[in-house]
């Protein structure tokens, strides 16, 4: 399938309009705490440095919901690369031009992208951000994401490890709803939406919050096939 129609892929599902409500919100309020309740992000700044090593100097890197800027789009830019980063929160986008000046930043919904608006990329990061999406629409964003890099472009993509679907959780004080794989099932998605594995890593993470859960996080190292 051509990059073209891997975005236009996308519209089917999201013609009867997209159901966000409270998500934004929720990470509008939680802002300025985020980075406190998460503080140790080694899983994270791995996955980062294999797509900041792996990519030539300079490349065009598409941070898929950067929220505050930390670590990612800092690590990316800090390596050379030009980042555009895109995330639905206005909060975390005020944080993120703040942490990272160099970056560019845009409010947007991920499926927004499907339109090519921002242009092509060689490199996404997705740490965290499809996780906030119903299972239906992941493998939608997946091809759209795959449509949206250059041939043998790279994506880092993690998600937690659980069979959840659009599941509702207590997050610092608000509710946020997320769906999850285990590693198996999220193997055979990112497959079938056109991505070949060039590495994998795993670890378990506590928050520094004691209303978020441990979680098992997984990380791939992909590449557009």
């Amino acid at each position: 399938m051509s990059g073209d129609g891997n975005r236009r892929d996308y519209d089917g599902y999201a013609r009867p309009g997209l159901d966000r409500s409270g998500q934004a919100e929720a990470f509008d309020a939680i802002g300025h705490r985020y980075d406190e309740a998460f503080p140790h992000k080694e899983g994270q700044f791995g996955a980062g440095a294999w797509l900041a090593a792996a990519l030539p100097p300079g490349s065009r890197i598409l941070d898929a919901g950067c929220g505050t800027g930390l670590p990612t789009a800092r690590q990316l830019t800090d390596a050379g690369h030009h980042v555009v980063g895109v995330d639905l929160s206005p909060g975390m986008l005020e944080l993120a031009r703040g942490n990272v000046p160099k970056a560019e930043f845009h409010q947007a919904d991920l499926a927004d992208l499907r339109d090519g608006r921002l242009g092509v990329f060689d490199g996404v990061a997705a740490f965290f951000s499809l996780l906030m999406l119903p299972r239906a629409e992941i493998p939608h964003a997946l091809r759209m994401l795959h449509g949206l890099l250059r041939p043998g472009g790279l994506l880092a993509l993690s998600m937690v490890e659980a069979d959840v679907d659009d599941y509702a959780i207590p997050f610092l004080g608000n509710t946020i709803r997320v769906s999850g794989y285990l590693r198996d099932e999220l193997r055979q998605v990112v497959g079938e939406a056109g991505f070949e594995v060039a590495g994998e890593n795993s670890l378990a993470y506590a928050p520094a919050s004691t209303d978020v859960p441990p979680e098992i996080q997984l990380f791939l190292n992909l590449r557009r096939a």
